[in-house]
């Protein structure tokens, strides 16, 4: 079928809205008609040529919509169901099994490559195939494929615009304090990046109960929204460039657990400064290639640190996503905060809207 995509041509390109194929939906495939599509960091990094798979290529993993079809072997959802769509994972590895689909051995070749495990493409302008696959749904498009390992049925009364972004950024940035840390109650964290991924932290954090929660961003207006969701501190670091002191000057002991969300190995090697003894570093921000491991390795030894990697904030959709939805329908979870909605056509002008901090979260809705 001919569907409407925001297709990557070249690294450091826009993204042009054009016409391609999709395949029709195999035995183990949804159809989805896409409403809403958040626009997340590591799309931009695909775009920029930081994933293995060859372009042209559709992007975005964080869709929502409606369920217009499909396979045969599919029980998980029926048409007309209302879902969102996150990672995809084989559902049979030991890790999917003991909880941790975030870490499944086929996470590779399920959600980076540009294509189905068997080398195949769904997506095509004439001869040419086009990398599709991303995170098992390549939503960058008016229709997309998934699977009932990525797709989660939803309530009526959540807006799509507000599933779509639980799909990778709310549940990295809520799941990565709430699940990968586990941040008891009254511990103290630090968060470096106040983006979509940090708020959502922020929110975690709150609903985790912790005591004193710094966050560190340059931009005054989300430094503001921070505080608004729950930060008890914020550092602008033109202000403070020390950024260890600062958060000592804060929490002299140093803090509990630290989150980054900016792959900064400048901002990792002064997080390393805050840490307190026993304190823990979750990265999830994607730093350059080759960047070491931060720290001295002396300190983290003699300190008992320890410094960790989260992907997708440690969770398990089906578990996780229906919890945070229970949570934003308590109110404990305003993700509506966060998102700035722009019509799907205007994709190169919200993401720049997002990169210059006019907006924290960008979620393009097409219906």
């Amino acid at each position: 079928m001919q569907v409407t995509a925001a297709v990557a041509r070249a690294p450091g390109q826009d993204f042009t809205l054009e016409t391609v194929e999709l395949d029709e939906p195999r035995a183990d495939e949804i159809l989805v008609r896409i409403a809403a599509v958040g626009v997340c960091h590591t799309d931009l990094v695909a775009r920029e040529g930081g994933m293995p798979f060859s372009m042209p290529a559709v992007l975005g993993h964080e869709g929502a919509g409606v369920v217009e079809r499909v396979g045969s072997a599919v029980t998980k959802v029926v048409a007309g169901d209302r879902v969102a769509l996150t990672f995809r994972s084989c559902g049979q590895c030991d890790r999917c099994k003991s909880g941790d689909p975030a870490y499944c051995y086929l996470m590779p070749a399920l959600n980076y490559i540009g294509m189905r495990p068997d080398g195949s493409k769904a997506l095509a302008q004439g001869e040419t195939a086009v990398s599709s696959n991303f995170f098992g749904q390549s939503s960058f498009a008016t229709f997309a494929l998934a699977y009932e390992r990525n797709v989660l049925k939803i309530p009526g009364d959540i807006p799509f615009e507000l599933a779509a972004p639980l799909g990778c950024g709310v549940q990295t940035g809520a799941g990565g304090v709430m699940l990968a840390l586990a941040c008891p109650k009254g511990s103290s964290l630090l968060i470096t990046g106040g983006g979509a991924v940090g708020l959502s932290a922020v929110m975690g954090a709150k609903i985790q109960g912790c005591g004193t929660v710094i966050v560190v961003e340059p931009h005054a207006v989300r430094r503001a929204l921070a505080t608004e969701l729950g930060a008890t501190h914020v550092i602008d670091p033109a202000e403070s460039p020390d950024l260890a002191a600062a958060v000592r000057a804060i929490v002299p002991q140093g803090v509990d657990y630290a989150f980054d969300t900016t792959g900064r190995p400048d901002t990792l090697t002064a997080i390393m400064g805050a840490l307190a003894p026993k304190g823990v570093l979750g990265i999830v921000g994607i730093p350059p290639a080759g960047t070491p491991l931060p720290g001295d390795l002396g300190t983290v030894l003699t300190f008992g640190q320890t410094v960790r990697g989260i992907i997708e904030g440690d969770s398990d959709p089906d578990v996780f996503l229906p919890e945070l939805i229970a949570h934003w329908k308590a109110g404990r979870l305003p993700v509506e905060k966060l998102v700035k909605t722009y019509p799907f056509a205007e994709i190169n002008a919200a993401i720049a809207a997002q990169h210059h901090g006019d907006c924290v979260k960008v979620v393009l809705t097409l219906a």
